[in-house]
């Protein structure tokens, strides 16, 4: 009997992730975040290894995630980690923020013209400040 559930529980398991899956790359293919980062750093020659890195990172990250490894990480790997989790969520929410305008919208309408780019700095710095708490404080401790 016990096999039969955690058989019913890798199926239910594997369809959750491949559903998840399936959603964040439709998610990154609509916002076009890769083709947009190759076009703001000319770096067009590098395209595959971009599309290798999301999918390595997607991957190491949900089998890292199935374990229990983050309490074990020693500091000089936990705050690197950290702030490369910071800028992939950083970078993710100003795709997002850029493709749908918000911020410039936004910075128009509250009379923040000037300020725009010390807006966006806030929110990636935010963002990197965030990931790096979550991961030496929650994950690390």
């Amino acid at each position: 009997m016990t096999i039969v559930k955690e058989m019913f529980a890798a199926f239910c398991g594997l369809g959750g992730g491949l559903v998840a899956g399936c959603g964040y790359v439709a998610f990154l293919t609509v916002l076009g975040i890769v083709p947009r980062l190759v076009q703001l750093s000319k770096t067009a020659k590098f395209i595959q290894y971009y599309e290798w890195a999301v999918v390595l990172g997607v991957l190491s990250g949900t089998w890292w995630g199935l374990g229990d490894a983050g309490g074990r990480l020693p500091l000089f790997v936990a705050a690197p980690a950290g702030l490369f989790c910071g800028v992939f969520v950083g970078m993710l929410a100003a795709a997002l923020t850029e493709v749908i305008n918000v911020i410039p919208i936004f910075s128009k309408r509250i009379g923040m013209d000037r300020r725009l780019i010390s807006a966006l700095m806030a929110i990636v710095i935010g963002k990197v400040a965030g990931s790096l708490f979550q991961w030496l404080y929650f994950v690390y401790h």
